[in-house]
């Protein structure tokens, strides 16, 4: 019992810390009601928009395992961000890392119909907070380019693509922090 208590308490926190974050960004943002409210269809975590944007949010977080959702929690998202409008997102954070992004249908479906996110994969597919409210734009390595400078040249190394390239490598490959990479980039 303690430990649900527990465990909830810290979703709660985490919740709450989405929600500040997203409003610092600029959204409007609101905690939807949680168990007990008019419905008795689930309601999604967290409702946010820019004024163009609008998502239902499904906010989980974990120590490090991996986080799992079950069929009907993410049904119910998918049924509800279709009627409000919404994009519905799911919201992932571990243990000292940052929040990260999904679409559900991005998301590993288990044998047994729940979805599944591994702390591995959202550091490697999710999208991560500045992204999501418009603050930085994803760049992959072959985005970057692996020489030839995509200017149509070829053979000809672009130094500061070759650059990019490392750095982004250093951060795919644990060796440089996201922020730091973002302050050099």
């Amino acid at each position: 019992m303690t430990t649900s208590v527990s465990a909830n308490r810290k979703g709660d926190r985490r919740e709450r810390e989405l929600v500040n974050a997203l409003d610092g960004a600029g959204f409007a943002v609101m905690r939807a009601p949680a168990s007990g409210s008019s419905t008795e269809r689930e309601l999604p975590d967290v409702l946010a928009g820019d004024g163009e944007t609008f998502y239902a949010i499904e906010a989980k977080s974990s120590a490090g395992d991996p986080i799992y959702l079950d069929g009907e929690e993410v049904e119910a998202l998918l049924f509800f961000s279709r009627n409000f409008g919404a994009k519905a997102r799911i919201a992932v954070r571990f243990d000292r890392e940052d929040w990260f992004f999904f679409h559900p249908g991005d998301l590993y479906t288990t044998d047994a119909g729940s979805y599944r996110v591994k702390k591995e994969t959202a550091l490697a597919h999710g999208t991560d907070f500045h992204e999501f409210v418009g603050e930085t734009e994803k760049v992959t390595l072959d985005e970057v380019g692996g020489g030839g400078g995509g200017d149509g040249s070829e053979g000809e190394i672009d130094p500061e693509a070759e650059e990019r390239r490392e750095i982004l490598e250093a951060v795919r490959d644990g060796h440089m922090p996201v922020e730091d990479a973002l302050d050099v980039l």
